[in-house]
């Protein structure tokens, strides 16, 4: 009778979910996006109930699928994988049922093939060695050491001290430093053996005399059970060999061993119990300084002594052992250009100077003489060069060694590929200003990773992001978007939200949460929400968002009024917006009355721009028109349209001459492009904002060139193909297969649905 209240209790539950995604929101508006948050939280107080969870999940998504409601499918899989991944113990029979359905999403479009597959894949380790899934995510989000699986992860929270309230930022540091007080390396080793035992042996795991084995011993004792059980769980999801009962052999002699003549617990056998799962590295940043991210990113890849805490870099860390490490790349990036030899590698054409007549001849000197000096022989290959770092950032051993070796003979071997071992989930915590930011800062590490690369080879780099409003904007930021609601600084999460409906009910609906939560008055109700509810949303998007959407980084060329000033460039992601400047002198401010008089407010522009066609023709068209001001839209109103766009809206002063005089409308003038120029033919002036964030602002301007922005890999490898090749206009050899645009992924849980 209990089991079948659960059943329907959980049912409801789960049907309340899918009702939500077809718009139907639940009467209480502060219970949205925390619906699947209480599904998971029940299942939490009742292990056992997690097989009831899969099956009425699985149900659902069969059912989905024959009544061709694809818009369930998505979110029920990332709600049953979940599930599986902090379920205690799942039958290979519901694994199985799972694992069939994967696989019939693979005759479906992306992104439903693309999400089946690699859960299919998981799917398929997970029967091999149950709790597998479990044991990779903490041993990658702890950073616990195991040579079976060297991967790391960590999770960095990026937000703007100017964007959001002090209030807010402290509520946030507080939640991230409490989700990490009770995980240290010993207890998430324990819990990772543990619920191995649990998930291989089922129902017959004496639980809590394991939990007391593990108590009593001391840490190597600890760590030496966490590489068995790790090495067991891995050698069976490797090995196609490795069946489950042999992979239940293996588990059940390090549990016996474990175990040992311990008197067995005092909790009965045959009920299953929860094994938490830890929360992710989580660190707190504020962004105060351009190359912060970098910085980060850097220290993450090379940490510093463990006395230091890498995680808080402004604050606590020694600035010299970090110029150590940052000089390191910034020195190779000015010297990079610089290493090229001009030495053929053949001993005749050798100069005389490089001789020595008079030094004795033995072997090893006309050994040596005949090998090369460790010269480079030619230029190296563009894969190389984007790919590898040098010998000389590997280790201060390397290059001697490649010496010695060609000097006895000995040919060297070539250096091992680096493996990303390391992924990096970027979090921003903010609205379309901080993206703007982002987009800069991408840019920056793009053009550095080109000059010499560090992070390309090591880590994998994921971007997320949730949108938060406060309402109350600081003095700077607001004083060009004071009249802005949130859907207007908050573009590029209502595009994300239209285009996945997982992502709409479970991030944008903590744009107003976040606030209200962090301004909640103290109490311990506040506690037990705050410390849950956002750091368990944070880890569930990031563990399961792994599908990205791309949004093109334009690059912005911007002239001034005075010659002797250079052009600057910058890069925008979401908007562009230009208005007339107001005149400063005297003289300006008549002549401006004048010609407003005669031919309307506004200045006179001529705009030369490449027309988008269906056909994906280039056409130019100029035009010159009297305007007050425009504004470039890069994210669309509509996920159906063009991504990879510009919306482009002129307001344009249309003069009408009738019987009662002059007068003169405004009139709304929309054009698509991708390429626009756009000058001031009188030179009067206009200012240019760039992302909605007046910070960055520029004025005194006549000229505004904007285009996609190319990947500064792409730049670099056309260059070099332009000096060896006739044929400029086209790309040829290697850069046909480059990247030409930035793009800049933002991870959501389905991507764009099609």
């Amino acid at each position: 009778m209990e089991s079948t209240e659960v059943e329907s209790d959980i049912l409801r539950r789960v049907r309340t979910l899918l009702r939500e995604l077809d718009g139907h929101h639940p009467s209480c508006q502060h219970d949205r996006g925390m619906l699947r948050w209480t599904l998971h939280k029940k299942i939490d107080q009742n292990p056992s109930s997690s097989s009831i969870l899969v099956r009425i999940l699985v149900k659902e998504l069969e059912r989905a699928e024959r009544g061709d409601y694809r818009h369930y499918i998505i979110p029920l899989l990332h709600t049953l994988m979940y599930t599986l991944i902090k379920a205690p113990c799942i039958s290979d029979e519901l694994c199985s049922r799972v694992y069939d359905f994967c696989k019939k999403l693979l005759t479906l479009p992306k992104p439903f093939c693309t999400i089946g597959l690699d859960y299919a894949v998981r799917l398929k380790m997970e029967r091999a060695a149950p709790g597998m899934l479990y044991q990779r995510m903490v041993i990658s989000e702890q950073s616990l050491k195991s040579n079976p699986y060297p991967y790391q992860e960590k999770i960095f929270i990026f937000a703007d001290p100017e964007l959001l309230s002090e209030a807010i930022c402290n509520a946030l540091v507080t939640d991230t430093q409490a989700a990490q007080l009770s995980q240290s390396p010993r207890v998430c080793m324990c819990y990772v053996i543990i619920h191995a035992m649990q998930a291989a042996l089922g129902e017959g795991c004496d639980l809590s005399g394991l939990r007391m084995s593990l108590q009593d011993m001391p840490m190597s004792e600890v760590e030496h059970w966490f590489q068995q059980v790790v090495a067991a769980v891995e050698c069976a999801g490797s090995e196609a060999s490795v069946d489950r009962e042999q992979h239940v052999e293996r588990l059940e002699k390090i549990y016996c061993a474990l175990l040992g003549s311990l008197p067995p617990g005092d909790s009965p056998l045959g009920r299953l119990q929860d094994i938490p799962l830890p929360n992710p590295n989580i660190s707190f940043h504020l962004w105060k300084e351009d190359d912060q991210l970098w910085k980060e990113l850097v220290l993450f890849i090379r940490p510093l002594s463990q006395s230091c805490e890498p995680d808080r870099l402004s604050q606590d860390m020694d600035n010299f052992e970090i110029q150590d490490i940052i000089s390191e790349c910034e020195c190779c990036e000015q010297t990079r250009f610089s290493v090229l030899s001009t030495d053929s590698g053949i001993e005749r054409d050798l100069p005389p100077a490089a001789e020595e007549p008079f030094a004795p001849c033995s072997a090893d000197t006309e050994q040596s003489r005949l090998q090369r000096k460790g010269g480079i022989k030619k230029k190296p290959s563009p894969l190389e060069s984007m790919a590898f770092l040098q010998t000389g950032c590997n280790g201060p051993g390397a290059k001697p060694a490649a010496k010695a070796q060609k000097r006895m003979g000995v040919p060297a071997k070539p250096p091992a590929p680096l493996q990303r071992l390391h992924t990096a989930r970027v979090v921003l915590l903010g609205d379309d200003r901080l993206l703007g930011r982002l987009a800069q800062a991408y840019h920056s590490l793009r053009k550095r990773e080109t000059r010499r690369v560090f992070l390309t080879p090591r880590l994998n780099l994921q971007f997320y992001y949730i949108p938060v409003v406060t309402g109350q904007p600081s003095a700077p930021t607001a004083a060009t978007h004071a009249a802005a609601g949130p859907e207007e600084l908050c573009e590029v999460a209502g595009y994300l939200g239209r285009a996945d409906p997982w992502y709409e009910s479970n991030i944008n609906t903590l744009c107003h949460m976040i606030p209200k939560l962090a301004t909640m008055p103290s109490s311990p109700s506040k506690h037990l929400v705050t410390d849950l509810f956002i750091t368990d949303v944070i880890a569930y998007y990031v563990r399961m968002g792994a599908q990205p959407v791309c949004f093109q980084v334009y690059a912005v060329k911007v002239f001034f009024n005075d010659p002797a000033l250079e052009p600057a460039e910058d890069v925008f992601l979401t908007e562009l917006c230009a208005q007339v400047q107001e005149s400063i002198s005297h003289r300006e401010l008549n002549l401006t009355k004048k010609k407003t008089t005669l031919e309307g407010p506004g200045i006179d522009l001529a705009v030369t721009y490449k027309k988008v066609v269906v056909s994906e023709r280039a056409k130019e068209v100029s035009a010159s028109l009297r305007s007050t001001g425009l504004v470039m839209k890069a994210i669309p109103a509509d996920e159906a349209e063009d991504l990879l766009c510009l919306n482009v809206n002129v307001t344009e002063i249309i003069k009408i001459n009738n019987l009662s005089g002059r007068s003169f409308s405004a009139v709304a003038n929309r054009l698509k492009t991708r390429d626009i120029k756009i000058r001031s033919t009188e030179q009067r002036p206009f200012t240019v904002c760039l992302d909605k964030d007046s910070r960055r602002t520029y004025r005194n301007v006549i000229s505004v060139e904007v285009s996609p922005c190319l990947e500064p890999s792409y730049c670099l490898q056309k260059t070099r193909t332009m000096k060896s090749s006739v044929h400029e206009a086209e790309d040829v050899g290697l850069v046909k297969y480059m990247p030409k645009s930035l793009l800049l992924p933002i991870n959501t849980f389905a991507g764009i649905i099609q």
